[in-house]
């Protein structure tokens, strides 16, 4: 039986760049596939409210996305897991249909955010499956309980059931864009996202992903992905973003979208996350025919010893080849680090921005200290280190920092090696930078935009050194 579905995004956050809700994308396809009614409700976009979207639109269910616990930096933490209790009580004075929350934030607090936000269900991982068939157990009277990844209660307790993702040769089903939502993205930045693959194999300590979509590659058709590019051209994006947790989990993917691509005579300009490892020049040749215009290399560290102990499986020279041949191809590149995890010392840290001045053209983004999720490797040895209680909630954003290093001897040799080489943006973004985005995106600027942050820095010194703290 159809039923009317309202979808609520419960991102509030648009630093530095609003992102589109690309997993309400593939509810929504879902939902419809199905034979059902959806709208959606985003707060970056609405002029109305939700009280006036429930009154208009008088949904049979709700469905609320939570993508981002917080912001994961140590120092402004800034929470967004209250925003989906607000939400479910302002749907309660207005309708008693059920309502279901979900979203890679939810998947990682499944049993928390349940009680907290006093919705009546949760799905935690791949949703699509999922929704489809809670909606039609509950439209047929049906037992539900044994949906795998279903959140709900029983007998006055939070069940949680183990996720099971979608096989590995299941299509997504193409991603729903409604127009009246597609339109303020592009407006306000000119990009669209993208999914080629879910799941993660790789082991690194810190990392959700495994959690949220498995740890089974499930990647699509070059041909779906070259109609989902055709998608957002037709639509009027000027650049899109794979947002994979790493693109290149095998050449052999990469090699089969990139070939499509080039064949479909892709012109439109794209970017993606990569593991700097397993590239090689005719590979990356290839990323750049199909259109890649930037990288953002998960590189963690620039010192073997603690990329060892992040659970990485590469080494700097992996990070610097990389780093060579995205800068001979005339690709915009930068690095992430992670400053302060399991295994570092001042002394690798040094070693560390020693290493960076070999990375010819790189921009390097560098935060402090570890976010602890439960279920990861670092939980574990938080707890074992006495960092992290049992049983602690972690709702509240808990940070690991390596025994004998101080948050704010960190942050000061960050600084020291962004003033020392302008190529180091450490920290988080200031009023200053949130401004400079605008601009920028005003003037008609697609793509990431640290590459300019790092030339002011080069040009203006320390007036443009990013304020930390």
């Amino acid at each position: 039986m159809p039923s009317r579905i309202l979808l609520v995004s419960a991102n509030h956050c648009d630093t530095p760049d609003p992102v589109f809700p690309l997993g309400l994308a593939y509810l929504s396809a879902a939902l419809r596939g199905a034979g059902h009614e959806c709208f959606w409700h985003d707060p970056l976009v609405e002029s109305s409210s939700l009280e006036q979207t429930l009154r208009t639109w008088k949904p049979d269910y709700v469905g609320i996305s939570l993508r981002n616990i917080d912001d994961v930096l140590i120092r402004k933490q800034e929470t967004f897991y209250n925003h989906p209790t607000s939400l479910v009580a302002a749907i309660r004075r207005q309708t008693v249909c059920p309502i279901i929350l979900g979203g890679s934030g939810f998947s990682i607090f499944p049993k928390q955010l349940l009680e907290l936000s006093q919705a009546d269900y949760g799905v935690a991982g791949e949703g699509e499956n999922a929704l489809v068939s809670l909606i039609a157990a509950l439209e047929g009277g049906k037992d539900f309980q044994s949906i795998p990844g279903l959140v709900f209660r029983q007998a006055g307790a939070v069940v949680t059931n183990r996720p099971r993702p979608a096989p590995p040769d299941q299509e997504l089903c193409p991603a729903e864009r409604p127009a009246r939502i597609t339109g303020h993205y592009l407006a306000t930045t000119g990009m669209l996202n993208i999914q080629t693959q879910r799941g993660c194999a790789h082991r690194c300590c810190y990392c959700t992903y495994p959690l949220i979509e498995g740890r089974e590659h499930r990647r699509q058709a070059g041909d779906y992905v070259v109609e989902e590019f055709h998608q957002l051209q037709i639509m009027g994006a000027r650049y899109a973003v794979i947002v994979d947790s790493v693109f290149n989990s095998s050449a052999g993917h990469v090699s089969e979208i990139c070939e499509a691509l080039v064949r479909s005579g892709n012109q439109l300009p794209w970017g993606c996350f990569l593991r700097p490892q397993g590239l090689t020049p005719d590979l990356i040749r290839l990323m750049k025919r199909a259109g890649l215009a930037h990288i953002e290399f998960g590189s963690d560290s620039f010192c073997d010893e603690v990329l060892d102990s992040y659970g990485k499986d590469f080494t700097f020279e992996d990070v610097l080849r990389s780093s060579e041949m995205a800068r001979k191809e005339g690709i915009d590149f930068c690095h992430f680090l992670i400053a302060g995890g399991p295994g570092e010392r001042l002394q690798t840290l040094e070693r560390g921005f020693e290493n960076s001045q070999r990375l010819a053209e790189a921009t390097i983004m560098a935060v402090v200290g570890m976010r602890v999720y439960p279920g990861t490797k670092l939980y574990d040895w938080a707890i074992a280190e006495g960092q992290v209680s049992p049983g602690a909630n972690l709702l509240m954003p808990t940070y690991y920092l390596a025994a004998n290093l101080i948050e704010e001897e960190i942050f000061r040799r960050l600084r020291d090696y962004s003033s020392r080489s302008p190529s180091w943006i450490a920290g988080s973004p200031g009023h200053d930078y949130r401004n400079f985005v605008a601009r920028l995106r005003q003037r008609g600027i697609v793509g990431p935009l640290w590459s300019y942050f790092s030339m002011l820095q080069r040009l203006g010194g320390g007036e443009f050194i990013r304020k930390l703290g």
